[in-house]
């Protein structure tokens, strides 16, 4: 059977520019048996690549001992791209790197995601040997899209806006935050794209509208390895429609008083236009100062339930008050409470003094008597009056019965 060169290999396929069937035709050759014991150290070795998308990846092959043959490179369609420092393929974007007896490298540039595969490094020793090197393609994901925003938002309403980013692979990952705070959305949801390459992820995101929303910025991430650590991300300005509430000066109007009923509306932009209305009364009621509705003298008729409507560019909110004219007598203050604590306080002291005056009266009359002495003692026992009073007299000057006692 015929030997055939590795020469001839490369003049068909430098000259058509075809798949190149040496592996094939080489290994269905008949050898002699010493050619089968070849060293090892002939055998090639490469490495695997990722590559993102657009960018530029350098294959590398090597080989110990060359046995007097050359290196060829084949890309996953089994053409021949260098054989040796011959261009095989007529593509600028691959280029010659290096070409020794020892090594072949070679560059591809501005990589597609047809690119993607194993490429092949052979030596045309006896046997042939090879070895393969996987080519990973990074799809780079697109700049994500915010939808669902309808502005103005309202406070305590429910906001939900969605994301989406396309032609990642492998598929990438979103994530929201508001301003500096992470929002927890969805699970990102992939699916694949027409090429069957590439995929596109979509998330969402639900949060309750705050006033301190008004002006942030909700934020829509796309994190994939392609990027390197770059941002790529998509905000949504959040802009609340203006609210208002109505704050009453005084806070308990009486009639016969000086009444304003000040309306203060916040917003970005803060509400430049207001008016006000009264329920069952012709619409708008005169203003006499911007925002507030003024009343010099109470009457019980100003009694009802007031509007004020502010307005802004981004939108209206009104706001209510139910105004109730009380009685001009006084409403009790702070300082009229206190001195009622302080009079409770002094009616208790008063009382526990008269209780006390009480005790000691009642201690006092026990022990009074009614100029109680000893002077008569005996008398109950003499026969008449005149040893009677021998015997009291007797008795004052025998001792201490004989005392008197004054209490």
């Amino acid at each position: 059977m015929e030997i055939l060169s590795p020469g001839y290999w490369q003049e068909q396929d430098l000259e058509l520019g075809t798949p190149a069937p040496l592996e094939e035709a080489l290994s269905s050759t008949v050898w002699s048996s010493p050619d089968l014991l070849a060293s090892q150290d002939s055998q090639p070795w490469t490495s695997d690549e990722t590559v993102v998308a657009g960018g530029t990846v350098v294959l590398k092959c090597q080989v110990k001992d060359h046995e007097d043959s050359s290196l060829q490179w084949s890309n996953p369609a089994q053409q021949t791209l260098y054989f040796g420092e011959k261009r095989a393929l007529r593509d600028n974007r691959i280029q010659l790197v290096s070409s020794t007896p020892h090594e072949l490298s070679i560059s591809i540039s501005n990589v597609a995601l047809a690119d993607e595969g194993e490429y092949t490094c052979s030596i045309f020793t006896m046997p042939v040997r090879t070895a393969k090197s996987l080519v990973t393609v990074l799809g780079i994901p697109q700049k994500p899209v915010i939808t669902g925003y309808k502005s103005p938002l309202r406070e305590k309403e429910t906001a939900t806006l969605n994301c989406q980013s396309s032609g990642s692979k492998p598929a990438a990952q979103l994530t929201w935050r508001k301003g500096d705070q992470e929002l927890h959305g969805d699970q990102t949801r992939i699916q694949e794209d027409p090429n069957g390459k590439t995929f596109t992820v979509s998330s969402s995101v639900s949060f309750q509208v705050t006033r301190e929303d008004d002006g942030a910025n909700i934020v829509c991430s796309v994190n994939h390895e392609s990027l390197k650590g770059a941002d790529r991300s998509t905000s949504q300005r959040i802009e609340n429609t203006p609210t208002a509430m109505i704050r009453p000066e005084p806070a308990h109007p009486r009639e016969g008083q000086k009444l304003l009923l000040h309306c203060e509306g916040r917003g970005n932009p803060v509400p430049q236009q207001y008016v006000w209305v009264k329920e069952g009364s012709e619409p708008p009621l005169k203003m006499t100062q911007e925002s507030a509705l003024i009343f010099p003298f109470l009457n019980k008729s100003d009694s009802g339930t007031y509007g004020c409507t502010a307005t802004s560019n981004m939108g209206s909110y009104t706001a209510y008050f139910t105004l109730n004219v009380n009685d001009p007598s006084p409403v009790p203050s702070s300082s009229s409470t206190y001195h009622a604590i302080i009079g409770g306080i002094v009616a208790f002291i008063v009382f526990l003094l008269l209780i006390l005056l009480i005790f000691l009266g009642h201690y006092l009359i026990r022990h009074k008597g009614t100029y109680l002495t000893h002077e008569a003692k005996g008398s109950d026992d003499a026969p008449d009056a005149d040893t009677a009073i021998i015997n009291a007299e007797g008795g004052q000057s025998g001792g201490d019965d004989k005392k008197e006692y004054f209490i």
